[in-house]
């Protein structure tokens, strides 16, 4: 824009040279008629440049009244200019058919076919290394806490048999058990959890003592007397079961883990005593003190768990996840009625989203406006409108230089044939 500055003033200086030129001459009628000339460019250029000056700023400083219009009206300006943009040019029936002519899933296939198998497990092993050094006890902690606030509120029964029945078509039950055991093995050699445990028997034998009569009640007390039901060696006995549980796969207790899985989840759906238990169950389980330390020592091992599975190069987390996108990107090339699906799912959503949010469109550009501020509104409207502007000077020059020189002629005219 400088360039078109200097050019503008400089047809100025040009008009005023031209005056000066012709000033000596004024008495002849071709040298009045060109001082008119250069006179009203003058004066078409100062009055343009004024013009120009005065949308953006205050003309040589001075605060004359109806100056520097932009920084003083910015904020009507954002929202007529929202109000212009969203109700007048995007519209929501423009928006719809610009939606209309995407082809989404065309779009999806050429962006699937140009993603390789290799490219998925670089970019799911970055991924699971970053979550690996994100992964923190805290962070775990957090997340179970709302998983436990959130149970809190939904029906138990119907969440474990979908839970069930999707890690038995995924073969995940021996996975499922695997990993129980491995954690469980891992938590119950620290003193804190082990402590934790100690507590939950001690409650369910407080419990179990509770609803017994007084002869087996007697005889219950009699074998924590001498020990038999002590405290210490049922957590070791409990610990040494769960060692030879994960160590041993052909383990009889895995196999019965996994029948139990199996009839559990049809039970679930279909014995509404077993609902009810199951609920009744949660919320004695999530309101015992002794479950808050257990949360604790669980989030400690699943974290570990997970940070030492993500970072090795061999994750099998990782390996799980680019598998699934392997089988997703494939589907999505070869499946053409599942690209339909994909594109009517993403036109509806679309679609929606304009019915609901499309009056939002003019606050987000009025408040993108407004954003700029005065000083940025007169950058912003500078450096895309400027160079025209400037040409508006060049234009005021010579077209008022050649409205003077009409004039002067007309007068001339005049003067010659009249009386």
């Amino acid at each position: 824009m400088p360039g078109q500055r200097r050019l503008a003033l400089g047809v100025l200086l040009g008009a005023g040279v031209l005056a000066i030129a012709a000033f000596p001459l004024r008495a002849t009628w071709w040298g009045g008629w060109i001082l008119a000339v250069a006179e009203a460019g003058i004066v078409g250029g100062l009055a343009d440049w004024f013009a120009v000056t005065a949308i953006f700023r205050y003309p040589l400083g001075l605060p004359i009244p109806h100056t520097a219009l932009i920084p003083h009206n910015w904020e009507r300006m954002a929202e007529r200019v929202g109000v212009m943009v969203g109700g007048r040019v995007l519209t929501k029936d423009y928006v719809r058919e610009e939606i209309a002519r995407i082809d989404f899933a065309d779009l999806l296939v050429r962006g699937a076919e140009r993603i390789s198998r290799a490219d998925l497990d670089t970019a799911t092993r970055t991924a699971a290394r970053w979550a690996g050094e994100q992964l923190t006890p805290a962070a775990t902690a957090e997340l179970l806490a709302r998983a436990r606030r959130a149970l809190v509120q939904e029906p138990m029964a119907p969440l474990l048999a979908t839970a069930l029945r999707v890690a038995r078509h995924q073969g995940w039950d021996q996975r499922i058990l695997d990993g129980g055991f491995s954690v469980l093995t891992g938590a119950m050699e620290r003193p804190e959890f082990r402590d934790a445990v100690g507590e939950v028997i001690d409650d369910l034998l407080a419990r179990y003592r509770e609803r017994l009569g007084v002869y087996p009640r007697l005889f219950m007390g009699l074998a924590t007397l001498l020990g038999v039901l002590n405290r210490d060696r049922l957590v070791a006995a409990l610990h040494a079961g769960l060692r030879e549980v994960a160590r041993d796969r052909d383990h009889p207790l895995r196999a019965q883990g996994t029948e139990v899985l199996a009839d559990l989840e049809r039970r679930l759906v279909d014995d509404p005593a077993l609902a009810a238990r199951v609920e009744a169950a949660k919320v004695e389980l999530l309101q015992a003190p002794a479950v808050a330390g257990l949360l604790d020592e669980a989030a400690v091992a699943l974290t570990r768990a997970l940070q030492a599975d993500l970072a090795g190069e061999r994750s099998e987390l990782a390996a799980w996840l680019a598998d699934r996108l392997e089988r997703a990107r494939v589907a999505l090339v070869a499946d053409g009625s599942l690209r339909a699906e994909i594109d009517a799912w993403i036109r509806t959503r679309l679609t929606e989203l304009i019915e609901l949010h499309h009056g939002r469109i003019a606050e987000f550009i009025e408040n993108g406006v407004r954003a700029l501020g005065p000083e940025g509104a007169v950058r912003l409207i500078e450096e895309h409108a400027g160079d025209d502007l400037q040409f508006i000077r060049v234009n005021g020059t010579v077209v008022g230089g050649l409205a003077g020189g009409a004039i002067y002629a007309i007068h001339l005219m005049l003067r010659a044939f009249g009386p």
